[in-house]
């Protein structure tokens, strides 16, 4: 069977790419059969920079011999206009939407380049890296201090992606998010730490399977007891146990996407995230 070759996708903004690549992603996740071969191109706030862009999305096409595909955010008319010369897919995301809004709103966009520079001076930031603090200095239990602040405590064995979740709900939602691990001594003496349950409201746990388990470990710390399938099948059946008994609700990590689990415990727990209008 012969494998198709990956298309080219750009990225291409007049910022960090960020916003492009995101939406781009979710558009390109409704493929899979498809094998695309990404490139951010930020910053790209000068005809000159278009220029360039152009030129490698010329190169990509003749290199693939297939058509690019370029997921753009550009706001400056004249610098789209140079961008629009090379012969690719364009997904305008600003021209797909900022017309319409400016219809319904009843007011002209400013059509400014790098609008987000100055988010930074926004309470919505400042609320993200006071989230993003908490979170790293309560990563993996280093800290009990101050758990009262915390919106969501998420506790599970190790490696079962409480890290990766938690500073995702920091990053994105300014949510204060603390992580437990649990280990074996839990799991002997059958309950959760006195701090934990001093916050049982605001505990969520994580689990995954423990195949999936055992690969992670295994590349963490090859052929440990650590990464053993029947200590990983141990750890996760026990932990389960004890989330049921003590009325943790919990999820499935194994298949979901960080955005999905973190978008489920928002829901679960009714966690209003702090930022937004």
């Amino acid at each position: 069977m012969l494998t198709m070759p990956a298309r080219c996708v750009f990225f291409i903004s007049d910022g960090t790419g960020i916003t492009a690549e995101t939406l781009g992603h979710s558009l390109l996740a409704q493929f899979p059969e498809c094998r695309f071969k990404q490139i951010r191109m930020p910053f790209v706030d000068t005809a000159d920079k278009a220029r360039d862009c152009v030129r490698q999305i010329r190169e990509a096409a003749q290199r693939t011999e297939m058509r690019p595909i370029v997921v753009s955010t550009l706001v400056n008319s004249d610098t789209v206009a140079v961008l629009r010369q090379a012969d690719a897919l364009f997904l305008d995301l600003f021209e797909q939407y900022i017309g319409p809004l400016e219809l319904e709103l009843g007011t002209r966009s400013t059509h400014t380049v790098g609008r987000f520079h100055g988010i930074a001076d926004s309470e919505d930031y400042k609320a993200r890296i006071e989230a993003i603090n908490f979170t790293l200095a309560h990563d993996d239990g280093q800290s009990n201090e101050k758990l009262e602040e915390s919106d969501v405590i998420l506790v599970g064995v190790s490696r079962s992606g409480k890290t990766p979740t938690s500073l995702y709900l920091a990053m994105q939602f300014a949510v204060k998010a603390a992580n437990y691990p649990l280990i074996p001594e839990d799991f002997e003496r059958n309950r959760l730490p006195t701090d934990l349950m001093r916050h049982r409201t605001k505990l969520y746990g994580l689990t995954i399977t423990p195949e999936r388990l055992a690969e992670i470990r295994q590349e963490r710390r090859p052929n440990s007891h650590y990464a053993a399938p029947e200590n990983c099948r141990y750890e996760i059946e026990s932990a389960q146990r004890l989330m049921r008994r003590e009325g943790i609700p919990y999820i499935e990590s194994t298949t979901r996407s960080i955005e999905e689990i973190s978008a489920k415990i928002l829901h679960e727990i009714r966690i209003q995230p702090h930022i937004g209008c």
